[in-house]
């Protein structure tokens, strides 16, 4: 049992966490004459190290995972979801969600073309639920940072929030308040094509550069406020303010997060830096649920497709369970660190 627990911390932080990278990145500033303990060449290392490692892991991740959902192009997914009723339909959609990697922006006009489509509300609003929250790129990333287990749950939570909230939606009948507009538009088959391996393997390489050339801003905005999170702001300003001291520390993370726009891997850093500097861990998770899935850009576009009562509660939905689930990991933290 020691020796697999070993080789598991080792495949952790080594592997995923390349450790080993920083300190190659230490040695290599302070032969440059950088003071790595210093604010300045801490901020450095922690800048390029976080870059890269997010970098190498999210072209390998959105590699593998573009090659899955070549198997899984928008008319496959409908057909799949399209055969499941009710609660297994919600959850159905709320997995595909899982293994296409966009961001809060990027998964509306995929909902808007499932609902074009005919697909239950429920369906489609979970989908939109887990799509940004949560997939398999983000879970690796969380597992080199946070473990295993808080990795593992936090996936498991943004589950729940999509399937139940795509599950109250349709319990609601909600579909008067959808725009006529997308009611109307109806659905445009769209042939699977059999591709080979390569040509899959093509498009893959193609999703990697294009998601790259997307994310990359956010990922440096991200590590950039995560280094000075982590160097220059004083470890009890944010143990005031998202510590244990303050009991509306989750609902604060929630409702800054909201109006932020930012990709899950431009995320991670800030919230490791946060996390770093005594910030509760639910606090922490919970501001990046309201980040990635509640991005005020996002929500000006899917005003165009549902009507302000609807957008009410989709936001209500995302911001209860969000908050919920934040304080639930706060009294369940020593259990998962």
């Amino acid at each position: 049992m020691h020796i697999l627990q070993a080789v598991w911390l080792f495949f952790q932080d080594q592997v995923l966490g390349m450790k080993w990278l920083s300190t190659r990145i230490g040695n290599l500033l302070m032969l440059l004459g950088l003071d790595v303990t210093g604010q300045v060449g801490a901020s450095i290392q922690f800048f390029i190290y976080d870059v890269l490692k997010i970098t190498v892991l999210l072209c390998v991740l959105i590699f593998i995972i573009s090659y899955i959902q070549s198997y899984f192009p928008p008319e496959r997914s409908k057909k799949i979801m399209g055969r499941f009723h009710g609660l297994w339909a919600t959850m159905i959609a709320a997995l595909l969600g899982t293994v296409t990697p966009f961001c809060s922006c990027s998964s509306i006009p995929l909902f808007i073309g499932f609902t074009s489509a005919g697909l239950p509300l429920g369906v489609t609003f979970s989908f939109l639920i887990s799509s940004p929250m949560i997939d398999l790129g983000s879970l690796v990333l969380l597992m080199s940072i946070f473990g295993a287990k808080v990795a593992i749950v936090y996936v498991i939570a943004g589950l729940i929030i999509a399937v139940v909230g795509g599950t109250l939606i349709e319990k609601l009948h909600m579909e008067a308040q959808v725009e006529a507009l997308i009611r109307a538009a109806g659905s445009v088959d769209i042939t699977c094509p059999n591709l080979t391996r390569k040509e899959r393997a093509l498009y893959a390489k193609e999703q990697v550069v294009s998601t790259f050339k997307k994310v990359l801003p956010y990922i440096l905005i991200g590590v950039g406020i995560g280094a000075i999170i982590h160097n220059w702001i004083p470890e009890h300003w944010i143990e005031m303010v998202l510590g244990s001291s303050n009991p509306f520390g989750v609902v604060l993370a929630a409702l800054l997060g909201v109006p932020m726009y930012a990709d899950i891997f431009g995320t991670i850093p800030v919230a490791e830096a946060l996390l770093y500097k005594g910030a509760r861990l639910g606090t922490v998770l919970c501001f990046m649920m309201a980040v990635t899935t509640l991005s005020l850009p996002s929500i000006i576009m899917l005003r165009k497709a549902v009507k302000p009562k609807l957008l009410g509660l989709f936001v209500a939905i995302c911001t209860i369970g969000m908050i919920l689930v934040g304080y639930l990991f706060n009294i369940f933290q020593y259990l998962l660190v």
